[in-house]
């Protein structure tokens, strides 16, 4: 059976008892310095020495131009058999020094491993690695567990630290002939004599860290954006909307939030932030600019975009990456029901809230349609401002409280004082996704025990809790679904005190009525027995359709077409098309939360560059990553 039709649902190892004396360091050192003969002898066969039959590899770039996961050893040892040539993975050292040295790690009960951050060297760049050791019964330490990625290209290294740009007029390109930084930057931006390598649609958190990524790196871009100001896409959504993650986890790209910084980013200090941060970037962004159309060209590898600007201007530009930044969801998904137009209250999608307070809606009864993050914020800021608001589930949600589940979610890694920011990503990032979910079982049962007071709230008033399949909790609910859970910032206490109703209709709506709302209330797909609730105002809190609809909204079919759906895992246990090639030349998808727009940019920037390179064949790329 595979990881799919098993729905990414795997067993955990159990580890016997440590034999002999423990010395991880020497552990970690002979296990690699065996890696590397076996690489470069290319007697892969021996990898049955250091690798657990049921073990994994993810690779991110280094061994192949993909985010690829590798289960059970034949299959890594073809996997390394096949690549390595090109890879030429070589030079492996252990780290040194911080939190990320070689250690005995015991995640849960009857597992323990012995964790490392290690660095290698590729043919063509520098890579970092995260390896987890287990030992079997016969007291020999294999990898359970291997990561490698690709964190830098050679030749092409990023200006950092050291390595930062000089800065002065006469240090810049052609001297002050050339004019001094501002004539630079005012002349770069108009793009009237080049064009940009990358033209990226979106000026949200994915648009400016790829930005920012491919900025440092040397690749020419430009942002367009269709509002008036960078941020935009923040500040205009609802009013009472902050950030559901700890600000340790959302910075941006080279540019961590300040110490004083709010523990959760309200969205209009978020949206400011974004401004600046274009700016101190010195990011490339127009706005009030739209799409119109865009056609690749497979012979010159190349996109003829037409975009129109706020003043009626239209410019054809021809970048050869199209970068699709426009929110990890697609189109709003606004279901219509029998009846509807007979409604007499107002019925509106959340993606068009903005706040309660704006009318008053004191006494007015409203019906919030969905329990993720959107449906349970609308719901409280209406409650907030008088409302008698009733919220409809159809079937469960998982249930995490800000205040303590998403702390504990980022215990030694995204908090205060914890480890670089980069060593935390990759730690966090280094386990297969099917691996992550299931130690996740075990998490989210230690949450529940944590916030039992308030879960049991939540299911006396009514509210179906739902830890998902094989109770993997939250990341398993956003990888998957891109929802099906709440991040609680003050909704729950309010459904467990009974002040916002929650009804359960496992069928959903049957009609609308005219003062209200008709639900199949029974458990079975065959009943005809309903309920109605009367309302002034129904929120449709219903989500959104898959990215893909927007590409085909805005370019059309022909290139849609060739696009794969995005999100979700894919076989292998990885995110569909996100980041990484997505089934048509030239264009790629990046999306995500604040955390993952910040990991992801780097890599997706990297593929990029090693196209611009000529290290990798963009169009060969799209068919070489399953070799």
């Amino acid at each position: 059976m595979s990881l799919a039709q098993s729905q990414y649902v795997i067993q955990l190892p159990k580890t016997p008892s440590i034999i002999g004396a423990l010395d991880p360091r020497g552990i970690v050192q002979r296990w690699l310095t065996n890696l590397e003969a076996v690489l470069t002898t290319g007697t892969f066969h021996q990898l049955s020495v250091l690798l657990h039959e049921d073990s994994w590899w993810r690779d991110l770039l280094a061994v192949n131009w993909d985010l690829r996961t590798i289960q059970n050893r034949d299959q890594i040892q073809d996997f390394l058999a096949q690549n390595q040539s090109r890879a030429g993975l070589s030079a492996f050292r252990i780290q040194h020094e911080g939190k990320f040295q070689p250690k005995l790690e015991s995640p849960i009960e009857g597992l323990k491993w012995i964790t490392s951050m290690f660095f290698f060297d590729t043919r063509v760049g520098h890579g970092t690695g995260v390896i987890r050791l287990m030992q079997n019964e016969a007291g020999e330490w294999k990898a359970y567990s291997v990561c490698t990625t690709l964190q830098e290209l050679k030749s092409f290294e990023e200006p950092l630290g050291l390595r930062r740009a000089h800065g002065t007029i006469e240090a810049m390109p052609g001297g002050l002939s050339q004019g001094n930084w501002l004539e630079r930057r005012q002349r770069t931006i108009k793009f009237e004599h080049e064009e940009p390598t990358a033209l990226i649609i979106g000026a949200g958190q994915s648009g400016l860290n790829i930005a920012a990524r491919l900025q440092s790196l040397n690749v020419s871009h430009l942002i367009v954006d269709r509002n008036e100001r960078i941020g935009d896409n923040w500040r205009k959504r609802y009013r009472t909307l902050v950030t559901h993650d700890p600000v340790e986890f959302t910075h941006m790209a080279y540019l961590p939030f300040p110490k004083n910084w709010p523990q959760y980013t309200p969205k209009d200090k978020l949206a400011d932030w974004f401004e600046a941060y274009a700016s101190i970037m010195e990011l490339n962004v127009w706005l009030q600019t739209s799409i119109k159309s865009a056609t690749y060209d497979d012979t010159s590898r190349q996109w003829t975009v037409v975009v129109s600007r706020g003043s009626g201007e239209e410019r054809t530009l021809h970048p050869r990456h199209l970068i699709w930044c426009t929110g990890h969801s697609g189109e709003p998904l606004v279901p219509t029901f029998k009846g509807q137009e007979h409604f007499k209250g107002v019925v509106y999608h959340a993606s068009q809230h903005d706040d309660a307070s704006s009318h008053n809606v004191k006494g007015k009864k409203v019906v919030v349609v969905g329990t993720g993050n959107s449906g349970h914020d609308i719901a409280q800021n209406y409650f907030e401002n008088g409302a008698e608001v009733a919220m409809l589930q159809r079937r469960g949600t998982y249930v995490i409280t800000a205040e303590k589940g998403v702390l504990m979610m980022h215990e030694g890694l995204h908090e205060e004082n914890g480890p670089p920011t980069e060593e935390a990503d990759l730690i966090a990032e280094s386990l297969p996704y099917p691996v992550r979910f299931a130690l996740g079982v075990h998490f989210t049962q230690r949450v529940a025990a944590a916030e039992h007071d308030l879960l049991a709230g939540l299911e006396r008033a009514g509210f179906a809790l739902d830890s998902g399949i094989d109770g993997a909790g939250i990341l398993r609910a956003y990888m998957t679904r891109g929802g099906g859970y709440y991040i609680d910032v003050g909704c729950s206490p309010l459904i467990a005190a009974g002040k916002i109703a929650v009804h359960r209709s496992p069928n959903g709506i049957s009609h609308f009525t005219d003062r209200g709302i008709a639900l199949r209330d029974g458990g079975s797909t065959n009943t005809t027995t309903t309920m109605t609730l009367d309302a002034d105002i129904v929120v449709l809190a219903t989500g959104y359709d898959n990215m893909r609809t927007t590409v085909r909204k805005i370019l059309g079919d022909r290139v849609a077409d060739k696009l794969r759906d995005v999100w979700d895992l894919d076989e292998e246990g990885e995110i569909n098309a996100m980041w990484r090639p997505s089934g048509h030349p030239g264009f790629w998808y990046m999306g995500g939360n604040l955390a993952l727009c910040r990991i992801y940019s780097k890599f997706l920037a990297l593929q990029i560059k090693a196209v611009e390179a000529g290290l990798v064949d963009g169009l060969q790329a799209q068919q070489q990553s399953k070799l």
